[in-house]
């Protein structure tokens, strides 16, 4: 049984912040790569869209395993 685990939100976020760069910037300059890197983003985008349908409902509590900031530090021992 495979484990699906969603991307990370950085993800996400680079994918549509990659788009809209290709498309007011880079299109100005050649449409063709403009294009084909608004294509790209878009499939990252549709690709972050599905691994984060596809998780489990039971998979959404083993998740709190993984965040750090619920995570006890490690502390010196005083002497």
């Amino acid at each position: 049984m495979a484990r699906n685990l969603p991307f990370s939100s950085g993800f996400m976020l680079t994918s549509i912040i990659g788009f809209f760069v290709s498309v007011f910037f880079v299109m100005k300059l050649s449409l063709t790569w403009g294009f084909t890197f608004a294509l790209v983003f878009i499939i990252m985008f549709i690709a972050s869209i599905i691994t984060m349908s596809q998780i489990e409902a039971e998979d959404k509590y083993a998740l709190k395993e993984l965040a750090v900031h619920e995570k006890r530090h490690y502390t010196r021992r005083k002497k």
